[in-house]
């Protein structure tokens, strides 16, 4: 299933290229990991097998299609390694967006690996438990509480890079997070909630700490209720915080509201962060580029990571 998944997501790559020429694109994945070694801890919602949940009249961007996955029960890292010359030893995880139902895979997730491979960092995918578990519909006004197993996914993801950085050739001390839509908020969580984890420890890994080095959010989501006075509880924002990057577009759907109110709390707890914010470009649009300034947003986000020190070698 894996392996099908695959030619259509290096199909979609070479696509990319056309667009980014300076995007050099792998051929296969360095690794690919099991997140757990047994049955993942917490719910497992799946009600079939992993599949592309697009069908013949899929969501298209910029004229391309998206592979939209779901029923992931087997939650997986795929590792894309940039050539050894241009190895910065810096290595990002990519929580791909899709409201916690499924997951954009190619669109936010294979060509950002891509993308990050062309800057000199490992890319990590996250393929994290979709859909999220069915509850009672929430009262008016109110929204879900984001599902507990992506976090736990999460937490495990960046422990496990972390444990192997020697083998894939990381600097432990630069792995960063990075998340769209419902991945920015999973990105934003594990960003925020690094002291305990939402699980018990299982291995070495897990005594491995799991706190991001930094965070890239683009139009993330749900980082607050109308009730909060600033975010959700669930983003307890802390002087620690990783320091963050942030993008959306003043049109999206979603409410560039979200990414206020993280700079907002970014800025009273004296955590470094960038703020962008853009006059159109909706929501979704990965990093294929547009007629759009918003989707400059990979060169500005570069720039960014080398300021801090992040690419250098």
């Amino acid at each position: 299933m894996f392996q099908s998944f695959s030619k259509r997501c290096f199909s979609s790559l070479a696509m990319l290229c056309t667009f980014f020429p300076a995007v050099a694109q792998t051929d296969e994945p360095t690794v690919e990991m099991k997140l757990w070694p047994k049955t993942p801890p917490g719910i497992i919602t799946a009600e079939g097998p992993e599949r592309d949940t697009s069908g013949p009249k899929g969501r298209m961007v910029q004229g391309r299609p998206v592979i939209r996955l779901g029923d992931v029960s087997e939650p997986m890292l795929t590792v894309y390694s940039p050539p050894a010359e241009k190895n910065t030893g810096a290595a990002v995880v990519v929580c791909p967006g899709g409201g916690y139902q499924i997951l954009a895979y190619d669109l936010e997730g294979t060509e950002v690996c891509e993308w990050l491979n062309s800057i000199g960092v490992t890319g990590v995918l996250l393929k994290y438990r979709v859909p999220r578990p069915k509850r009672p519909k929430p009262a008016k006004g109110q929204r879900q509480a984001p599902p507990l197993g992506p976090l736990m996914d999460a937490q495990r993801a960046l422990s496990l890079v972390r444990a192997n950085a020697k083998e894939w050739n990381i600097n432990p001390e630069r792995i960063g997070v990075l998340g769209f839509s419902a991945g920015g908020n999973l990105a934003a969580r594990l960003s925020t909630n690094y002291t305990k984890r939402t699980y018990d420890a299982i291995d070495d890994a897990d005594e491995v700490r799991c706190r991001p080095d930094f965070s890239v959010l683009i139009y993330p989501a749900y980082f607050y209720r109308p009730q909060d006075e600033l975010l959700s509880p669930d983003l307890p924002v802390d002087e620690k915080t990783p320091p963050s990057f942030l993008v959306m577009s003043w049109d999206d759907g979603v409410g560039p509201e979200n990414i206020l109110r993280m700079g907002i709390a970014l800025k009273r707890n004296k955590v470094p962060a960038e703020v962008h914010l853009y006059p159109a470009g909706g929501h979704g649009y990965g990093l294929r580029p547009s007629e759009h300034e918003v989707t400059t947003w990979p060169a500005r986000c570069a720039a960014w990571m080398k300021a801090n020190g992040w690419l250098e070698k």
